[in-house]
């Protein structure tokens, strides 16, 4: 936070007025149930975005990524989205949310940095958003509920920029805690914190380093999927979403469901499930059967759901081949990314030495990161950045 501090004062000439700090996000199981209203269960990692903000005394607005250098201006009266002003539009989609609630805002200058990996389903700009909520909101003297704060920064994305998204990576990034993971039921946006008591166990992430591709129209054709099964399903039974489905009516839906919507459809049945399940076996430090539901989370995410490939199902397999593996998967949106794997911690030297093979196979190297479950987004007090 003071390098940031000292960014800014290199940049603009002046102290940040405020400093917030918000984190990536990671799914522990539910993967592709969000938009159906079904359940998830999520974690805030260790890897942050920081937005530090200072008033001007006019109306223009200054923006500086510190990571790539990079620099874009606009107006309070021209908050508009623009392509060209790619990671600025973040920025701009909060403030505009914030205009939309009345909030009076001034000329601002902001610098940014973050060290959540992009592209690869972490919540990069979810915590961004948030972050840059937080930090407006404490530079203006703003004090909004956490509902209020959530939608703000899931509006920046969904309505400024329209991207297709659903409120709960942000609603984790806010209301994380530290070794507790965030149970979200995605239609009432209520939540709870469970106890995750891993015992002798670590949580890694493995960044596979898949060139990226744009997973969006991949994901939108899942959405448009998962729409059309439900209204092949309401002709059996009344429902508003796969939530209110089960295994048995997708059973018994042989003959009315096309087989390719079935298996869609039963991952999403299932996948809710298993976080009920595993919402109930963490607080117990049950790590055996919670790695057996990460498995079978991969499997359907890979069978059912087609959102895995190659490079994500070896670091599972060589996963589930190590003594001390209790479960892998894939996390995020699939088509390249990131697994989660639960490992003892005296097996992790053996599971990155695996990783070596790995990239003899693919031509690129995995990244394999352990990791401590992170507390939510916070403020930092504007005259000394100790925490509010």
């Amino acid at each position: 936070m003071k390098e940031l501090q000292a960014l800014h004062v290199e940049e603009f000439g002046r102290k940040p007025d405020c400093i917030a700090r918000a984190p990536g996000i990671i799914n522990l199981m539910g993967e592709h149930t969000d938009y159906s209203e079904g359940f998830v269960l999520q974690a805030a990692l260790p890897l942050f975005a920081d937005v530090a903000v200072s008033r001007r005394d006019d109306v223009s607005l200054r923006f500086y990524t510190a990571d790539a250098g990079e620099r874009k201006k606009t107006s309070v009266p021209n908050l508009k989205y623009k392509r060209e002003d790619r990671w600025a539009n973040y920025l701009k989609g909060v403030l505009a949310e914030l205009t939309e609630r009345g909030i009076d805002i001034p000329g601002l200058e902001f610098t940014i940095s973050s060290t959540i990996p992009q592209n690869i389903g972490l919540g990069s700009s979810d915590a961004l958003c948030t972050a840059t909520a937080m930090a407006v909101c404490g530079c203006l003297g703003v004090s909004l509920s956490d509902q209020d704060m959530i939608d703000v920064a899931y509006g920046a994305e969904a309505r400024f920029i329209g991207l297709p998204k659903e409120p709960g990576d942000v609603a984790t990034c806010l209301l994380a805690l530290q070794d507790r993971a965030v149970f979200l039921d995605m239609r009432t946006m209520e939540y709870r914190h469970i106890n995750l008591k891993l015992k002798d166990a670590v949580l890694v992430l493995t960044n596979s380093h898949v060139p990226h591709i744009n997973a969006e129209d991949y994901i939108e054709e899942r959405r448009e999927e998962c729409r059309q099964c439900v209204e092949h399903l309401q002709s059996r039974r009344s429902g508003v979403s796969l939530r209110d489905y089960t295994v048995k009516d997708l059973k018994s839906g042989i003959g009315v469901l096309p087989e390719s919507l079935r298996r869609l459809c039963m991952h999403v049945v299932e996948e809710n499930t298993r976080v009920k399940e595993a919402i109930q076996l963490l607080p117990e430090g049950d790590m055996e059967a919670f790695g057996r539901l990460m498995y079978r989370s991969h499997e359907s995410l890979r069978d059912s759901y087609e959102v895995s490939c190659p490079e994500l199902d070896w670091l599972v397999k060589r996963a589930s081949e190590i003594d001390g593996v209790y479960g892998s998967r894939l996390t995020g949106p699939g088509f390249g990314g990131c697994t989660l794997t639960l490992i003892r911690e005296t097996a992790l030297n053996d599971y990155i030495d695996r990783l070596g093979e790995y990239e003899r196979i693919f031509g690129f190297a995995a990244e394999a990161f352990p990791f401590r479950v992170s507390d939510g987004a916070r403020v930092l007090n504007n005259e000394n950045l100790t925490d509010k």
